[in-house]
């Protein structure tokens, strides 16, 4: 099981798009798609025809692919149920934060190639928030790191790392790191369509079928596994350092909960809040990047 625990987000992870949509929908007074919804959108768009514009390169057909293998490759170097993995070797943050931003390059290069004023603007707007965002997940995930003694992010699981002021500060900082990366209010909107406010739906407006369905796999692959960053480093109790059936099961159930109070928080967070204009972002981004920074200093000071 240890070979295919990758599996877990990559099958499961248009499952916990959709229970943050019922959820989100439920606390605004709203029935809401079913929670099973992703799949059908998926299954839809992978029979669709493509329709693909005539002054596209190479780079707009091979970015949904790039975006989609990428995105599976940080998968499988991150621990789900079980710290033992023959992809552990490789499990290291920053190989994995450049991962992410191979992907969000060739992103932002499909949101130019079609030549569109709002592909060009959603690319734009998403290299500004990547500034942001990228230096500080690497502080959050460097307090867990140092604590561990390895950037490895199985040996940071296995570590059964205790709450400490340094990594609660850490903590919040991720949150919202997870917030923009995956592009929720108050960030950005994934529900809207409205050109002049979008950052994420800007670079794929362009892209339609199976392309379409592979860009917005990857998206839910990377929420999910963005979550299971954040409860590996940050709540790693219940994961398993073995790979015996019970234990594995065990890890599993756990691990579920985890995620599904992830999704909660996240319906929460997008229920109560309203989206902040794009101007705005560098100060609560900015703000976030002091928290992770106070977080490191306050590991050094304290060691703890």
């Amino acid at each position: 099981m240890e070979y295919f625990q990758f599996l877990i987000i990559l099958m499961l992870s248009p499952l916990i798009q959709g229970i943050i949509r019922k959820l989100k929908a439920n606390m605004q007074g709203r029935i809401g798609p079913g929670i099973f919804q992703p799949y059908y959108d998926l299954i839809r768009l992978l029979k669709k025809d493509m329709v693909i514009s005539g002054v596209t390169s190479w780079i707009f057909k091979a970015t949904p692919y790039i975006v989609f293998a990428s995105t599976a490759a940080a998968s499988m170097i991150v621990p789900v149920i079980t710290t033992k993995s023959p992809f552990d070797v490789m499990g290291d943050v920053i190989a994995l934060i450049y991962i992410f931003a191979l992907g969000r390059f060739f992103m932002a290069l499909s949101g130019l190639d079609a030549g569109t004023a709002f592909g060009g603007e959603g690319s734009s707007r998403e290299m500004t928030v990547a500034i942001l965002v990228e230096p500080m997940m690497m502080l959050s995930i460097f307090t867990a790191a140092i604590s561990a003694g390895s950037t490895n992010i199985a040996r940071i699981a296995g570590s059964g790392l205790l709450f400490s002021p340094s990594h609660i500060l850490a903590l919040s900082a991720f949150m919202i790191a997870i917030i923009a990366e995956t592009g929720r209010i108050p960030v950005d909107n994934p529900d809207t369509h409205l050109e002049l406010t979008m950052i994420h739906e800007g670079m794929l407006l362009e892209y339609s079928g199976k392309y379409l369905a592979l860009m917005e796999w990857a998206h839910y692959m990377k929420q999910m596994l963005l979550f299971t960053i954040a409860v590996d480093i940050f709540f790693p109790a219940g994961i398993s350092n073995g790979t015996e059936s019970l234990a594995l099961a065990s890890s599993f159930g756990i691990y579920i909960v985890k995620i599904l109070f992830m999704a909660g928080l996240m319906a929460l967070v997008e229920s109560t809040r309203a989206k902040i204009r794009f101007f705005q972002l560098p100060s609560i981004l900015g703000g976030a990047f002091v928290l992770a920074l106070l977080s490191l200093l306050t590991y050094i000071m304290m060691s703890k």
